[in-house]
C-alpha cells in the first residue's frame, strides 16, 4: 500500500467532492487545506493529517484513518476517517430569504438593493 495519496484524489473517495473534477478545483481555489496549509491537487495525504475542506454552509474538519485511491461506498469512506467538524447551524439560524409573490414580475432596483441588503451584500 502506498504511504501517500494525492489530495484532490483522497478528498473525492471518501466523498468529500462529489466529482474529482470538483476536489481539484477545489485545491486550486484554496478550500482545501492539509496539515494546515493551502493545498494544491497533488500535495500529499498521509494516514493522521488533518484535512479541511470548506464549502456550503460548514467548514468539514476531518482526520486521515486510512488511504482510498478509489472511490468506495459511503460506509467504508466514513471508516477512512474521524470527523471533528463542528456541528452544522439549527435551521432557525440560517438566514432567511426574500420570497416574491407569483407573477409579481421582475424585482425594481429599489427592490434589488433592498434584497442585497437584507442578504449583507452591501
Amino acid at each position: 500500500m502506498t504511504e501517500s495519496v494525492r489530495a484532490d484524489v483522497w478528498v473525492w473517495a471518501v466523498r468529500l467532492a462529489k466529482t474529482r473534477t470538483q476536489a481539484t478545483d477545489a485545491c486550486k481555489a484554496g478550500h482545501i487545506r492539509v496539515r494546515g496549509e493551502r493545498a494544491k491537487p497533488a500535495t500529499p495525504v498521509r494516514v493522521g493529517d488533518q484535512v479541511i475542506v470548506k464549502g456550503g454552509d460548514r467548514d468539514r474538519i476531518v482526520l486521515v484513518t486510512k488511504l482510498l485511491l478509489k472511490r468506495v461506498g459511503a460506509e467504508p469512506a466514513r471508516a477512512a476517517y474521524e470527523d471533528h467538524s463542528p456541528p452544522p447551524p439549527k435551521r432557525e439560524h440560517a438566514a432567511a430569504f426574500a420570497v416574491r409573490d407569483r407573477g409579481a414580475g421582475k424585482p425594481t432596483k429599489r427592490e434589488r438593493r433592498q434584497l442585497d441588503r437584507l442578504r449583507g451584500r452591501r
